[in-house]
């Protein structure tokens, strides 16, 4: 749901809802569906576009996080058609340029709301962190499984899903979550090493099936514990300095390009861009009765 922004400091706010089979979860965010507002806020007239390329702040209401994101629009009108492609999805499109500012503890006000980097949760070691999207990290060979499975393995393991999910609930009642059997957040996500020192090979669960591809926030927040020491996903070398990560999905691989700086004394994301896809599925108008109210 987009409109103009609220902030003196936004363009435009976009809340986000994932409807599942326990609900509507209105608390988290989503990267991939992200990278549809600014298109529509231009087409539906929200923002002006300019000549070549057009900048969009987004504040997206679930978190309070701010997004830059910028689109092609060559004489001012948006383009879909381009030479980019991602893994896991079909085709080439024109890119698009998701820059996110501040979604470290943008939900818990904490990047490690437990206040430790490991947790022992139900005999496994766990990293709970809030990076763009609140998320339980595990390794995966912590709970028998080797990490490079794809998606409908994974979902045929009825015990690997049943202990996970009792870790998720634990793990959000210490992130200051309560009770989250109804909630899409935290996710659950198995970590293992990637192929090179700047890759790290993931499988995340939105909750309860695993994603066939990679949700964007989620990526962030693996890159974050990748590229941060002491938790289950620390890379063998944390060093400072803008890099370009590579996290491994069942589809391929989605690349982050993430700023480690050193702050009060630890090294800290400070910022984290991607290059995501869109296109125009379809344009009309849902009709609805006049005497229904929304509460």
């Amino acid at each position: 749901m987009v409109s103009r922004s609220s902030r003196v400091d936004c363009d435009v706010d976009y809340l986000f809802a994932q409807v599942g089979p326990n609900g509507v979860d209105t608390r988290p965010n989503c990267g991939n569906m992200l990278a549809g507002v600014a298109p529509f806020a231009v087409e539906q007239g929200l923002i002006a576009a300019t000549d070549g390329m057009t900048s969009v702040r987004v504040h997206n209401v679930n978190t309070g996080a701010r997004i830059d994101v910028q689109i092609h629009t060559p004489h001012g009108q948006v383009v879909y058609d381009g030479n980019i492609s991602m893994d896991g999805v079909a085709g080439t499109a024109a890119p698009v340029y998701l820059n996110f500012l501040d979604a470290w503890g943008a939900v818990t006000g904490k990047l490690f709301p437990t206040g430790a980097r490991i947790n022992l949760i139900d005999g496994v070691e766990v990293t709970c962190i809030d990076a763009a999207m609140p998320m339980v990290l595990m390794r995966a060979h912590s709970l028998g499984v080797i990490g490079t499975e794809s998606a409908s393995e994974l979902d045929a393991m009825p015990d690997l899903l049943a202990r996970m999910e009792r870790i998720r609930l634990q793990a959000g009642r210490l992130m200051g979550l309560g009770d989250v059997s109804a909630s899409v957040m935290p996710k659950p996500v198995l970590v293992s090493p990637g192929q090179d020192p700047m890759a790290i090979v993931s499988r995340y669960f939105t909750p309860w099936k695993c994603h066939t591809a990679h949700a964007v926030t989620g990526a962030i927040g693996v890159v974050t514990a990748f590229a941060l020491p002491g938790t289950v996903a620390s890379r063998s070398e944390c060093i400072e300095g803008e890099q370009v990560f590579k996290v491994a999905h069942p589809s391929g691989v989605i690349q982050i390009a993430a700023e480690v700086r050193e702050q009060a004394g630890q090294l800290q994301v400070v910022r984290a861009s991607v290059v995501r896809t869109v296109r125009k599925i379809m344009e009309g108008a849902l009709q609805l009765p006049a005497d229904l109210v929304f509460s």
